[in-house]
């Protein structure tokens, strides 16, 4: 893991760890002075925020760990489960909260409050936003799930608190009582905000589509070598945020050697790296008809053929073999479509009939990156 990035996720999270600690003490203080069960309920998030960010740390710790033999892609991932288990917590947290404030409609008790009390909220608000808005700032330049969602929390956080600064005002001038029925709202705002984080962090493990920023620039410095007509079947995965490792097809001129061809891959690997930070750890080749004038015809009609069916988003890898009598080429059909099988046959039929004295190679391929 780069240094400098893990560095600045533990100075982050330590400021956030003592920061919510304070608020926590004051705000568990002014709750039990004052009986508010909002307020006591908003010193349990500030605590669970704590311990967030403090898992935070330890999984960045671990996620730095040098890659060895059992783990050769080393254990950035781990940064997914520090961040699903922080989840968790929230989602307890929301829960614990949602039985005491039920408990408190069942059995209300009247909460006392001062000027002081709407003060010290009201300062807490105004931290909570502050550090909030810094700490997904930084998650976000660093690429770290766990520091975006602790910022996000802390910022829903800062709209907690000012519903609990609303209710102490009510409360205090106009005598009107709804902390406990506040206290649920709060709860579900922690569930519902541990449920969306867990669900992110779950579908990250499990290996989401790669952001189409990343493979486009990914694509782009592959291309801009003079040899390669196209790059196609970039695959990329997430071995943690600063470990992307990937395979892609580059479409080339058949008359090209295995030398040259050893030495274009060599280079490409290179600048994609320099130029992305993605590893390229297999490129294949599709090899590409030169100074054929008939297969460019038969290419181009093909092409047309196959692009006029709307679910078709690409056709590539074409290459005509007039020796053997062979058509190959690749196509991508939208995720979208109900049986993208029968749409495949549909298309390989087609061109059979058109072409009847060639034999069809047609790989169908999944729409994994744009």
């Amino acid at each position: 893991m780069n240094q400098s990035r893990q560095k600045k996720i533990i100075q982050t999270s330590i400021i956030g760890i003592i920061t919510n600690i304070a608020l926590a003490i004051f705000k568990a203080i002014v709750g039990l002075i004052s009986g508010s069960i909002a307020i006591t309920l908003d010193a349990v998030n500030n605590l669970s925020d704590a311990l967030s960010s403090f898992i935070t740390i330890i999984g960045t710790k671990l996620a730095g760990k040098e890659p060895d033999k059992k783990h050769p892609l080393g254990y950035g991932r781990i940064e997914y489960l520090s961040a699903s288990i922080i989840s968790v917590i929230v989602l307890y947290a929301g829960i614990t909260s949602l039985q005491e404030s039920i408990k408190k409609i069942v059995h209300p008790e009247t909460a006392t409050y001062s000027i002081v009390t709407l003060l010290i909220i009201f300062v807490a608000i105004i931290v909570k936003i502050v550090l909030g808005s810094y700490v997904k700032k930084v998650g976000q330049t660093v690429d770290s799930d766990a520091l975006v969602a602790s910022g996000q929390d802390a910022l829903n956080d800062s709209i907690v608190s000012t519903s609990t600064l609303v209710a102490a005002i009510l409360y205090l001038f106009c005598h009107i009582s709804i902390e406990a029925w506040l206290g649920v709202i709060i709860a579900i705002v922690i569930i519902k905000s541990g449920f969306e984080m867990l669900r992110d962090t779950i579908s990250e493990i499990l290996g989401e589509r790669i952001d189409a920023d990343i493979s486009q620039k990914v694509k782009a410095s592959i291309e801009t070598f003079d040899r390669v007509q196209g790059a196609y079947d970039l695959i990329i995965h997430n071995y943690g945020p600063d470990r992307l490792i990937g395979s892609v097809h580059i479409e080339v001129p058949s008359s090209m050697t295995a030398k040259e061809l050893d030495t274009l891959e060599r280079h490409i690997a290179e600048k994609t790296y320099k130029d992305t930070g993605v590893i390229l750890t297999g490129i294949s080749i599709y090899s590409q008809n030169v100074n054929d004038e008939s297969s460019a015809i038969i290419e181009a009609d093909i092409r047309r053929m196959v692009m006029s069916h709307p679910h078709v988003l690409q056709m590539h890898g074409f290459y005509l073999d007039n020796g053997k009598r062979q058509i190959r080429f690749d196509i991508i059909i939208d995720f979208d479509v109900e049986d993208r099988h029968a749409l495949y046959q549909e298309i390989v039929n087609e061109v059979k009939r058109k072409y009847p004295i060639y034999s069809f190679y047609v790989q169908l391929d999944a729409d994994i990156s744009d």
